[in-house]
């Protein structure tokens, strides 16, 4: 250890989740800086396998600051927590300066344990300006616990900035010919043309989850029902567990899609499971996959949207939340529809509750133009080589390298003064409990068939 400040940061950075991409790209950041002394202090992320950390170079950095123990030699300067805000209200702040960072919000407001969690922080980061607005708009009744009665108003008190989730542009990018693993699970797809959906089949019925997978796959079977030449769809989806039994579920699903569309529907392909982002790449660029689609209702950011926007073929998605801070309307082909409450099979005590909305494609235009893009495709292909410039040169990780410390210089104003703290980290539960699962070697791509 040096003079420089400390900063501790607590997240979930061993997990294979969206939370762990985005903790290890941001304790990359502020390594790369070097500005800065960093311990880590690990978190688990619900049920997500703990492979996050494969052995490189970026990776090894990492792992030599996780600290051991729970005995700091002296104060963090800087405190950092990636998590959900409800979690905030649960930890132990023992920074001169505590700031709060999570992947956003994806629907119209904040539940109010996620303002009361903001409000014990010093600065709060979201990937967003989605994010930050319905942060910042979020508003709650404060009550006297005595007399019921109302005695101000419950909202977001402390600064809140947006820094994007970077892309790494040495793994995301065009590529010239097929990533051989995918290129090989891809294999038996006889169709030329085929749209790709990059998504987890979340909470809620069909039509009802947060990623209306069930709905696009519908409205893409509806799309080209009967028609004589039809393009495939490829789903990458998977579970937190990853297991066989996921894979199963979610054929299950697809077939029953197929049998309430009826006879005559297009070819409908399933990879389920992990990729490295190696794989992932080579799944956006694979030269069978011709478009991108998602019928999100919400994303706090929307990473693998802007993964996929760098191979430069058109990206189609709803027309809201925090994917829009990087896909531009002209580059790209947005869905109309409106908000709608949640579902109540889709909400999530803490984090998507009763009261709160988000938005439902309108499936008929949905389907419109599903078809456009497929028979015009040559006119949509300019746009997505705009957009995919525009995400790899705006929205790339050594921008957002910039842009964390610009924030961190902004705000944090600290004095180093050393003292002994002890460390009592907290055991924070997350979406499905503390089991991880075993790596598994996952089937070959296999065609749905009814």
């Amino acid at each position: 250890m040096n003079n420089k400040p400390l900063i501790l940061f607590q997240g979930p950075v061993r997990s294979r989740s969206g939370y762990g991409d985005h903790t290890r790209d941001l304790i990359t950041s502020l390594i790369k800086s070097e500005k800065y002394d960093i311990l880590i202090a690990p978190t688990k992320w619900g049920d997500c396998p703990e492979t996050g950390l494969e052995p490189n170079s970026t990776n090894n950095a990492i792992s030599a600051r996780i600290l051991t123990g729970n005995n700091l030699q002296r104060q963090p300067d800087i405190f950092i927590n990636c998590s959900v805000p409800n979690e905030w209200n649960n930890i132990q702040l023992i920074g001169k300066y505590n700031i709060g960072i999570t992947a956003g919000i994806e629907t119209t407001v904040c539940d109010s344990t996620w303002i009361q969690g903001c409000n014990k922080m010093d600065l709060v980061i979201v990937p967003s300006t989605h994010s930050r607005n319905i942060i910042l708009n979020s508003t709650y009744d404060k009550v006297d616990s005595k007399t019921q009665k109302k005695v101000g108003d419950l909202k977001c008190e402390v600064p809140v900035e947006v820094l994007f989730e970077g892309l790494d542009t040495t793994i995301y990018k065009q590529l010239s010919s097929p990533v051989e693993t995918v290129d090989k699970q891809l294999s038996n797809i006889s169709e030329s043309f085929s749209f790709l959906y990059v998504g987890h089949w979340l909470a809620g019925k069909i039509g009802h989850d947060r990623k209306d997978t069930g709905m696009m796959i519908k409205t893409f079977c509806n799309a080209f029902k009967g028609k004589k030449n039809q393009p495939a769809l490829i789903v990458k989806t998977s579970s937190a567990t990853f297991s066989i039994m996921d894979r199963n579920d979610m054929i299950s699903r697809i077939k029953d899609i197929k049998e309430s569309v009826g006879d005559g529907c297009p070819n409908i392909y399933l990879i389920h499971g992990d990729l490295t982002v190696q794989e992932m790449n080579g799944l956006y660029n694979h030269p069978k996959v011709k478009a991108h689609i998602s019928f999100t209702k919400g994303e706090g950011f929307g990473r693998p949207l802007l993964e996929a926007s760098v191979s430069g073929k058109p990206v189609i998605a709803s027309n809201w939340s925090g994917h829009l801070d990087f896909l531009h309307p002209q580059h790209s082909t947005l869905l109309t529809g409106r908000l709608q409450p949640v579902h109540k099979s889709a909400q999530w005590k803490g984090v998507i509750n009763e009261g709160s909305q988000w938005f439902y494609v309108d499936y008929a235009n949905a389907e419109r133009v599903i078809r456009d893009v497929y028979k015009s495709y040559k006119s949509y292909t300019e746009g997505a080589r705009k957009q995919a410039y525009r995400s790899r040169t705006e929205f790339s990780i050594e921008k957002m390298d910039t842009a964390f410390v610009d924030i961190l210089n902004k705000h944090v104003k600290v004095q180093q003064a050393p003292v002994h703290t002890k460390l009592n980290l907290p055991k924070l539960q997350k979406i499905g409990g503390d089991n991880t699962a075993p790596k598994l070697n996952l089937p070959n791509l296999k065609k749905i068939k009814i």
